[in-house]
C-alpha cells in the first residue's frame, strides 16, 4: 500500500522509501545516513538531492571524501547528471586553493573543524539550499579535538540550518561508531544501510530507520538493490495493513475430476501446497490452475525458480496449454526468478507489483525449494511465507506453492522445509509401482475451507492432464509399495 503523499512531507526520490518513512522526511530537520563503505549512502544522497532539483529547490552537496571528478563519474553510471547541484569540496589538493561560483577547494590538513563549519555555513548562505548533503562525519570527527567540541559543533550546525529551513542529511561511515552514538539523540532520523555477503550470489543490502521523531514509520529492514538510476528499496511487507474485500467463491481447474476431488475445486483466496518428488506432475497441476484462470480473462501470475520459461513454454504445450498465446495477450506473466540474485523483500515485491498492477488472480510459486535458496535460513522462508500468504488471501488471489520433496519413492520422500500448516490446502503427489509400471496418484491431505475426496486417483500426464477414478483396488499406495486387491487394472485414461 502507497502511503498518501503528504504536502508537507518532503519526498526522497529513494522508490520505496518514502513509504518506510511514512510519506518521506519531515522538512527542516537533520538526518543521520549511515552505513559501511559500499552500502549505498551517497546514492541514496544523490537522489535526494535531485528530487530536489527536479522539483525546483536550491540543493547543495558538502563533499570531504570524494572529489568532484569522482561523484560526477558516479552519477554518469546511474544516467544522473548534476549540474544544478551546487557542490562544496573540502579535501586535500596539491593544487593552490581555487574559488569560483560553483566549487571551492580547500586543506582539510591546515584547518579546524570550526574554520571547516564556517566555509559550509559562508557558502550556504550564498546558496540557501532546501536540501543539504554532508558526505561525510568521519572527516570532520577527524578534524574536532574532542568529542565534547564534536558534538557542539553538529549541534549549532543542526540549528543554523533548521532556522534557514534547510533539511540535512549527514553521511557517516561508522569509523567513530563508539562515540557517534551522541548523533543518534541529535538527529531528527538515523537511517541505517546494511550489506551482507553472501555465500554465493550477489551482494544483500537492507535498510532500517532506526528513529523518526513524530512520525510512525515501518520498522524492521526493508531490502534494497542499486541498480543503474540508484537504490531501488522494498518496503518490508505487512499484511494487516492490505485487505480488499472480494466473495469466496470455488476456482475450477476446468477439469471435473480434478475438482471433485477438491470438493468443488479450490476456494478463491487461499493457498495451495503441492507436494511430491520430482516429475510427479506439480507444475503441471499448477499451471492447469493458472491457465484456466488466464482462460477466464483473469491474469495469472507463474514464478519459476528451477525451470526457465523457454521449458515451462515446451511442457505447457506438450500437456495442450498455449501459455505463448495468453502471455501475449496480457493474461498472463512468467518471471523467471534466480535466487542468487534476489533479495527475499525483492521477490515479496514482485508479487506485489503483480497483484496490485497487474490484477493478478492466480500466483504461482514453483517452487519453495528454490525460493529457500534466497533465504538466510529455513526459518526466514517460514516467516516470509507466513506474511506473503496473509496478504495474497486478503487481496482474495488464489495461490499455488509447489515443493520438491527428496527421495522418488513413497516413505523416502522427504520435505526440506515443512511449510505444509502455512497452505490452506495440500496436494500430496506420488509415484508407485503397479504391474510393471511406474504410476503417479494424486490425493489431498488436508483442505481448509471445505470437505474434500479421501480417495486417492492415479494421475497421468499424457498429451495432457488427465485424473482418474479413485484406486479403490489398491493398498499402500501413498508408501509406493502398493498390494493390488481387485481384479481387473484400471487407468486414469479408462484403459483396462
Amino acid at each position: 500500500m502507497t502511503t498518501p503523499q503528504n504536502p508537507l512531507n518532503m519526498q526522497t526520490g529513494v522508490t520505496g522509501l518514502d513509504d518506510v518513512l511514512g510519506g518521506g522526511f519531515t522538512p527542516n530537520r537533520l538526518y543521520l545516513v549511515e552505513g559501511d563503505p559500499g552500502s549505498g549512502k551517497t546514492t541514496l544522497a544523490l537522489q535526494f538531492l535531485l528530487e530536489g532539483l527536479r522539483r525546483g529547490e536550491a540543493c547543495m552537496l558538502v563533499t570531504l571524501s570524494e572529489s568532484k571528478e569522482e561523484l560526477h563519474a558516479s552519477a554518469e553510471t546511474h544516467g544522473w547528471n548534476l549540474d544544478g547541484i551546487n557542490i562544496l569540496e573540502i579535501i586535500a589538493s596539491e593544487n593552490s586553493l581555487t574559488q569560483d561560483t560553483r566549487y571551492t577547494m580547500y586543506h582539510p590538513s591546515e584547518i579546524e573543524l570550526g574554520e571547516t563549519i564556517k566555509t559550509v555555513l559562508t557558502e550556504a548562505e550564498r546558496i540557501k539550499p532546501a536540501r543539504l548533503v554532508f558526505d561525510s562525519l568521519s572527516e570532520l570527527r577527524l578534524l574536532a579535538e574532542n568529542p565534547l567540541r564534536y558534538r557542539r559543533q553538529i549541534l549549532a550546525f543542526k540549528q543554523y540550518f533548521s532556522r534557514r529551513e534547510s533539511t540535512v542529511l549527514l553521511i557517516d561511515d561508522k569509523s567513530g561508531e563508539e562515540r557517534d552514538m551522541h548523533l543518534h539523540s541529535l538527529a531528527h532520523g538515523v537511517i541505517s544501510l546494511d550489506r551482507q555477503a553472501a555465500e554465493y550470489g550477489t551482494m544483500r543490502r537492507r535498510l532500517q530507520v532506526r528513529k523518526f521523531r513524530g512520525r510512525a514509520f515501518s520498522e524492521g529492514y526493508h531490502d534494497f538493490v542499486i541498480l543503474r538510476g540508484g537504490v531501488d528499496l522494498f518496503p518490508r511487507l505487512v499484511a494487516a495493513e492490505h485487505h480488499t474485500p472480494y466473495i469466496r467463491e470455488n476456482i475450477s481447474s476446468g477439469l471435473a475430476p480434478l475438482d471433485a476431488l477438491l470438493g468443488g475445486g479450490l476456494t478463491k483466496g487461499t493457498s495451495t501446497l503441492i507436494m511430491g518428488a520430482i516429475g510427479t506432475g506439480k507444475s503441471s497441476l499448477a499451471t492447469l490452475y493458472a491457465y484456466a484462470a488466464a482462460a477466464r480473462g483473469q491474469h495469472a501470475a507463474i514464478f519459476l525458480f528451477d525451470e526457465t520459461t523457454t521449458t515451462f513454454k515446451e511442457r505447457s504445450a506438450g500437456l495442450g496449454m498455449n501459455v505463448e498465446e495468453l502471455i501475449n495477450q496480457g493474461r498472463m506473466n512468467i518471471q523467471q526468478v534466480d535466487p542468487a540474485e534476489l533479495a527475499p523483500g525483492q521477490f515479496a515485491h514482485a508479487v506485489r507489483r503483480a497483484v496490485e498492477r497487474d490484477h493478478s488472480r492466480i500466483v504461482v510459486i514453483d517452487s519453495l525449494n528454490g525460493y529457500l535458496q534466497a533465504m538466510p535460513s529455513d526459518r526466514f522462508l517460514t516467516l516470509h511465507m507466513h506474511e506473503l500468504l496473509t496478504y495474497l488471501s486478503q487481496q482474495g488471489v488464489t495461490t499455488l506453492l509447489l515443493m520438491a520433496q527428496n527421495g522418488i519413492i513413497g516413505a523416502d520422500a522427504r520435505s526440506p522445509v515443512d511449510a505444509s500448516y502455512l497452505a490452506d490446502t495440500v496436494l500430496l503427489l506420488r509415484y508407485y509401482e503397479a504391474f510393471g509400471e511406474v504410476r503417479q496418484s494424486i490425493s489431498v491431505i488436508k483442505k481448509r475451507t471445505g470437505r474434500h475426496e479421501k480417495a486417492i486417483r492415479e494421475l497421468r500426464l499424457d498429451n495432457g492432464i488427465i485424473v482418474g477414478e479413485p484406486l479403490r483396488d489398491f493398498h499402500g499406495v501413498l508408501n509406493g509399495h502398493p498390494q493390488y486387491l481387485g481384479h481387473h487394472v484400471q487407468h486414469a485414461d479408462g484403459r483396462q
